[in-house]
């Protein structure tokens, strides 16, 4: 067993698969070697009949030739440097004269002019060290020990820096950080860094990627002590106490060319990712997502793969809802419920409020009945039961298509390493549960209070429009309002505590960041649907609030068009202010920035964790309350096609490059996805229960009468208006099942009542074990895995078995007959 894997592949070498692929040609920049990736569709690729098997870093880098005599200059200091730290007695150092900026372009051309190389800013002076990481400073900092002791522990460590003073702030200093190869090699084998090992890798430049590069140099920043201590450790730390301004990972060039891609090829990844994914006009097509794992990392690329596919899956639902809303269009005029609506013009309906409101015809409201009709017809069950399967099926796919994904990425057997978070100043902001609960009630009570009076100014308004109008008046303006409230109050921040590692932090700050935001959207939507109307009381016994408004009625044709509006208001107007905000605040913040050098926020954790949490969150509205609004995926699917683009937009061309991070799902929000979708399905059934008036009508069809005829008379109870006017003895209407006031019992509650609850509650029952139970019947058939790929995978373990056995088999019988052993070509 002393046969190593570097003798075995002398002899015997694979053909590459595309699992390996990225690792081995991941730094081959040059137009000529991209224009590969133009012909190339963006679906997958069928995979060679060989697989490729991966193997530790330090068996790959065993098999590179060794060091030549020019290589081993990389491991010059920039002494210069060092000694202006070490020899330090004074500030002197922060006093020097700045450069001025017609020196330094002059220095900056000659270098060019000497080395072409130079001019894409990606190398050290020389031309030759590719910068591997930039951190920035300012020289009037304080803190100057700390950064020389970091600085020299970095060099000790085997990094190579070069500084560079800024060309638009003479304050600003940039260190350039370059890893040698042997230091490459022996962080990749401390961090387990897979690489094919079926291969003799003769270019130590294309070997590593720039994004493994920069994960190595990041590994090592966050490990270097800048004080004695135990805990003195990490540039988080260094970014938290304003030693340092940022740091980050370089782009690999720009990203726009004069010439085309389609001729000239593309100048680099930035530049390719720019053209085949964050273009407009490419909005179509399917995302490169190998690239954009290979320049953004695995965590990144997972986050897009999500999104996509989520878009992808919109579509079918999409299509289904858009139909449901036309079946309620097309019948919309031919409704029975909206027929006796607009033709009683004798029923007299009570006043909405005390005083100053007035009675009002039934058939004042046939345009709300209408509407109301759009979104609550025969549909809206075969609708919810549809996407609350949809939602299953969505999850149990997205398994497999991520079980795709890590074979390919070389992410099956890779584990995350769990390191203590330092805990930058920008990931602590502070949150009292306490306060934030009471800004919640606060904000769903003043939007009841406001649509109480609103309710009744709009009814009593002379304005003939917003008087025969006032559900809709009431109700846009209500909606108006919470939108308002919904988005200031997203403005602040969640609240963490300090966990152990890492991912516990980005758990625990995802989860309640979306907690947060859930309860922030959905608050006054739960309120709309399960508490508007249900507690009005009825004329001469109304509930008041403060003794003064009226509590809210539901319109004689349901409640569910409050609720409709609602949801399309908050989505709309929602969707539209986070694409301004994404697409004009990177705009801004990169303008002030440059202005001002204003650090700004790039944690490109935080920034995953928010973006998804708004996908999730919209997935939610999609799932949740989708029997009051069948369009709602039809939103969600064009704002997620813009949502895409506007993300790739931002990492491509407005943003600094995020470290790239690897990650095997996208975390916690998995779980949350799947509590949505049983969540969903509870408040779909309550909602069409209770909410809709679909139990009402199928009771009444069943019971009392058939094709709904008479519906609208047996749904409205009569009340003797002398009883709170003496000067009037005539009847009005109101919306309940009650006695009429010559009943022996009057204004109780009648025999309807209790058929209607009854069923109400058995729909419930039914519905929810109904489709819990074809959930589960649908997540049993779909295998987690998909067979092929287990397939491979069992193939790849055989491969390896049968590699090691013929090469512990050679080397024994080469051993045998050295000694002049007799030796057979079997098993000893």
């Amino acid at each position: 067993m002393h046969t190593s894997i570097s003798e075995i592949l002398k002899e015997k070498s694979l053909k590459p698969s595309r699992r390996s692929l990225p690792c081995l040609a991941q730094s081959q920049t040059h137009p000529i070697n991209l224009n590969h990736f133009l012909s190339v569709p963006l679906s997958p690729e069928p995979k060679p009949e060989v697989e490729v098997l991966s193997q530790s870093i330090s068996t790959s880098c065993s098999l590179l030739p060794p060091q030549t005599a020019e290589d081993g200059k990389d491991h010059y200091v920039e002494e210069s440097e060092a000694t202006t730290c070490e020899t330090r007695a004074d500030e002197s150092f922060l006093l020097q004269k700045p450069v001025t900026r017609a020196k330094l372009e002059a220095r900056t051309d000659s270098l060019q002019g000497k080395n072409p190389a130079r001019s894409s800013g990606l190398f050290f002076r020389e031309g030759k060290k590719r910068i591997d990481y930039i951190l920035v400073y300012k020289k009037s900092s304080p803190q100057v020990e700390k950064r020389c002791t970091f600085e020299k522990n970095l060099r000790a460590e085997g990094l190579m820096l070069e500084k560079e003073p800024s060309l638009t702030n003479n304050d600003i200093m940039f260190v350039k950080v370059h890893a040698p190869w042997d230091t490459l090699c022996k962080y990749a084998e401390q961090m387990n860094i897979r690489m094919p090992f079926s291969f003799t890798i003769n270019n130590r430049e294309t070997f590593f990627s720039n994004s493994t590069r920069s994960r190595i140099v990041h590994h090592v920043l966050q490990r270097t002590k800048y004080e004695d201590g135990k805990l003195k450790m990490g540039i988080n730390r260094l970014l938290g106490n304003n030693t340092y301004e940022a740091a980050f990972p370089p782009h690999e060039g720009g990203y726009k060319s004069r010439h085309p891609i389609k001729t000239h090829g593309a100048q680099n990844h930035r530049h390719l990712l720019y053209e085949r994914w964050a273009r407009w006009g490419i909005w179509y097509k399917y995302q490169p997502l190998d690239l954009i794992r290979r320049y953004f990392g695995e965590k990144i690329g997972l986050y897009f793969a999500w999104l996509g596919w989520y878009t992808g899956m919109l579509i079918p639902a999409a299509l289904v809802g858009v139909f449901v809303f036309l079946y309620g269009l097309f019948t919309m005029d031919s409704s029975q419920v909206s027929k006796e609506i607009c033709e009683a013009t004798t029923t007299i309906m009570c006043p909405m409020c005390e005083d100053t409101c007035k009675p009002w015809r039934l058939s004042d409201s046939c345009v709300y009945a209408k509407v109301t009709h759009l979104f609550d017809n025969g549909g809206t069950v075969f609708f919810a039961i549809f996407m609350a399967i949809w939602a299953t099926v969505f999850l149990e796919f997205w398994k497999r298509r991520r079980a795709e994904l890590t074979y390919d990425w070389d992410l099956i057997d890779w584990e995350e390493e769990e390191v203590r978070q330092q805990y930058p100043q920008i990931d602590q902001i502070s949150f009292d549960i306490n306060s934030r609960l009471r800004s919640f009630l606060t904000a769903v009570f003043a939007v009841v209070v406001f649509r109480l009076i609103a309710m009744e100014k709009f009814a009593s308004l002379n304005w003939y429009f917003v008087k025969k109008n006032w559900q809709f008046a009431t109700s846009g303006t209500g909606v108006c309002i919470n939108f308002m409230i919904i988005m200031s109050l997203n403005v602040v921040g969640v609240w963490t505590k300090h966990p152990r590692t890492e991912s516990e932090w980005e758990n625990s700050f995802a989860l309640k960041m979306f907690l947060f935001q859930f309860v922030n959207l959905n608050s006054s939507t739960f309120y709309i649907a399960f508490f508007l109307g249900r507690f009005a009381g009825r004329p001469g016994k109304y509930n008041k609030l403060f003794n003064r408004w009226r509590l809210e009625e539901c319109h004689p044709s349901g409640c569910l068009i409050d609720l409709c509006l609602q949801m399309g208001v908050i989505m709309f107007f929602k969707q539209i202010w986070n694409n301004f905000m994404e697409l004009g605040y990177p705009l801004l913040q990169n303008w002030w920035s440059r202005r001002k050098m204003k650090k700004v926020d790039g944690h490109p954790l935080k920034f995953i964790q928010t973006v998804l949490s708004s996908a999730v969150l919209q997935f939610g509205f999609t799932t949740i309350f989708v029997a009051a609004f069948p369009l709602a995926p039809l939103l969600a699917l064009l704002n997620n096609i813009i949502e895409i683009r506007l993300d790739a937009y931002k990492f491509v061309t407005q943003w600094r490059r995020p470290m790239p991070a690897r990650a095997t799902d996208i975390g916690i929000w998995h779980g949350i996805l799947e509590g949505i979708g049983v969540l969903a399905v509870i408040t779909n059934a309550f909602v069409i229960a209770i909410t809709s008036d679909y139990i009402p009508r199928f009771v009444y069809a069943f019971k009392y009468g058939p094709c709904l005829r008479g519906y609208m008379n047996s749904s409205l109870s009569v009340f003797e208006m002398k009883d709170v006017n003496s000067s009037q003895t005539r009847y009005c209407r109101y919306r309940d099942y009650r006695a009429p006031p010559w009943s022996p019992v009057p204004y109780e509650f009648t025999l309807q009542f209790w058929h209607v609850l009854a069923a109400r509650l058995a729909f419930i029952i039914v519905f929810e074990h109904l489709v819990f139970g074809i959930k589960s019947f649908i997540a049993y058939l779909i295998p987690d895995m998909p067979k092929d790929l287990c397939d491979r995978m069992r193939r790849e373990k055989y491969l390896m078995q049968e590699m090691m056995y013929e090469a512990e088999l050679e080397h024994l019988q080469k051993e045998r007959k050295k000694n002049g052993r007799r030796y057979h070509h079997e098993w000893p």
